[in-house]
């Protein structure tokens, strides 16, 4: 198992620069970040894009359906703020990009994987999100990376870690504990904490030998990995 912890930016610098837009994405790697998480839906004429919630009203003020809009509506109705997959992981350069995919369907995640196989991104792109999503993904990429979220302290069936393969288990922060952590690593699975926001949650989970660490405050998580001499 690796030694260092990665820096994990969730949707970018959102504290920053408005979550999931490239500017988030470009903060969080001038602050250190290791990889960006991002969020990926698609619009009604099969265009992956970023954002995490299923309407535009929380972060652009409109009360309307992304799965109900074309790409082209989408830029006129933001002002082009949502960028394209292709725009965040030319933006990432050749860092390590997480795609999360909230609401996937087996033709939002064939054209999500399509895209990062266009882009020659597949060796630095990672998927994350529950098991039905990451069985989709699987399908979709034999070769693909993927960080199952995982919602319980009981480990997936057997069955289900055959059929999904994943690298990582992605775990909200408050279930980790150096027994998860081992047992993991026993199993030869890396462990995922997210979102971890205070110093203190992010101190616990790097003493409980997480090998990731998803953050809104990439650089207070960024100087103390440093500090400890973990990057």
């Amino acid at each position: 198992m690796p030694t260092s912890v990665t820096a994990v930016a969730h949707r970018g610098d959102p504290y920053r620069a408005r979550e999931n837009t490239l500017p988030s994405i470009r903060s969080a790697l001038e602050r250190g970040a290791d990889a960006v998480e991002i969020d990926v839906r698609v619009t009604r004429d099969g265009v992956p894009v970023l954002l995490h919630d299923a309407t535009l009203e929380r972060l652009w003020d409109r009360d309307v359906r992304l799965d109900r809009i074309g790409h082209r509506e989408l830029t006129e109705l933001t002002g082009g703020g949502v960028p394209t997959l292709r725009e965040a992981l030319l933006a990432a350069g050749s860092h390590r990009v997480m795609v999360d995919l909230p609401g996937a369907t087996r033709d939002s995640v064939r054209r999500t994987v399509g895209v990062v196989r266009e882009c020659g991104a597949g060796e630095r792109v990672y998927y994350c999100a529950g098991p039905e999503a990451m069985l989709r993904v699987r399908e979709a990429d034999p070769s693909a990376e993927i960080a199952m979220t995982w919602t319980t302290l009981a480990p997936p069936r057997a069955t289900l870690l055959d059929a999904v393969r994943p690298r990582w288990l992605n775990y909200r922060f408050g279930l980790v504990s150096r027994e998860l952590t081992d047992r993991n690593h026993r199993d030869g699975l890396l462990v995922a904490a997210w979102t971890a926001d205070t110093g203190r949650t992010m101190r616990r989970l790097i003493r409980h030998g997480v090998d990731s660490v998803t953050t809104n405050r990439i650089d207070v998580l960024r100087t103390l990995i440093d500090r400890r001499g973990g990057r």
